[in-house]
């Protein structure tokens, strides 16, 4: 965890079904904030999994599915969460698997192709600066479940940053090739940055609650950690802005996202109800 790890708690803890009882219109809120956590950890699980077998190298191979196999169990309890919040006898599988790309929540920064491996590693870093400053504040979340959540996440979410960071560095302060291909991995996935911080009246409502922190007061940490690593990367930080792209957060997707969702939902589309 980083140094500014003693965060205060955002409200006294309390089990979910608690909360709704003394405020039940944050039912709905509190579903949407699950399957943003949810869906941005799938869709980017599912990206990173397609370099299963086509790493550059057997360790990173290795090193992608591993990570993606996290971001996928951490989907599992995000969506798990929602789908009880929701209270529909809805499972997470059925959130995963049985929802068109218009009810997707996820920012559109983990719906990117993935290109090559320079583009994969620095669409990690981007995203995993902000993991891990968002869990490192969910821990104190007053919905007990949720802190639960977090803390298991957390310990995989650090080791996650440390890895992307340091492969960002190596890379950007390679070859005048990995150097270049860094570069303008960063320039492409620049403008959809700044919608891992950009709230709305969802995020005001968890917020108030002491639920789930207000994405503009992860924007600090987040942007503290991109710029001294890419300082130590010797890249150069776009001067444009990086809230272009967003949408995704409240259904509004790239054409990516429906391709994606083809491949990843066609076993349950097909046969309804498949087990193992």
């Amino acid at each position: 965890m980083s140094a500014d790890a003693t965060i205060a708690p955002l409200a006294p803890a309390r089990p979910v079904d608690d909360l709704l009882a003394a405020a039940p219109e944050l039912r709905a809120p509190l579903v949407t904030g699950l399957c943003r956590l949810g869906d941005a950890t799938l869709i980017l699980g599912h990206r990173v999994s397609e370099w299963c077998g086509h790493g550059p190298a057997l360790e990173e191979d290795i090193a992608l599915a591993n990570t993606a196999l996290d971001l996928i169990g951490h989907t599992q309890m995000w969506l798990g969460l929602a789908a009880q919040v929701e209270g529909r006898g809805r499972s997470a599988d059925d959130l995963a698997y049985h929802r068109d790309a218009m009810h997707f929540r996820n920012p559109l920064l983990v719906e990117v192709p993935n290109g090559d491996i320079g583009r994969t590693l620095m669409r990690l870093f981007l995203f995993d600066a902000w993991h891990h400053a968002l869990l490192e504040r969910l821990v104190s979340s007053s919905a007990t479940e949720i802190a639960e959540i977090a803390a298991k996440a957390l310990k995989e979410v650090h080791y996650h940053l440390d890895r992307s960071s340091d492969l960002v560095v190596r890379l950007g302060d390679g070859s005048e090739e990995s150097h270049a291909r860094m570069q303008a991995a960063l320039d492409l996935l620049w403008p959809y940055t700044g919608e891992l911080c950009f709230g709305d009246d969802t995020d005001a409502a968890l917020a108030e609650a002491g639920i789930l922190p207000e994405p503009g007061d992860l924007r600090s940490a987040w942007d503290a950690t991109v710029r001294e690593t890419l300082a130590e990367a010797t890249l150069a930080v776009p001067e444009g802005r990086n809230d272009v792209q967003r949408g995704g957060r409240q259904g509004r997707h790239t054409e990516h996202l429906g391709y994606l969702l083809a491949e990843m939902q066609f076993l349950q589309r097909a046969y309804p109800g498949a087990e193992w």
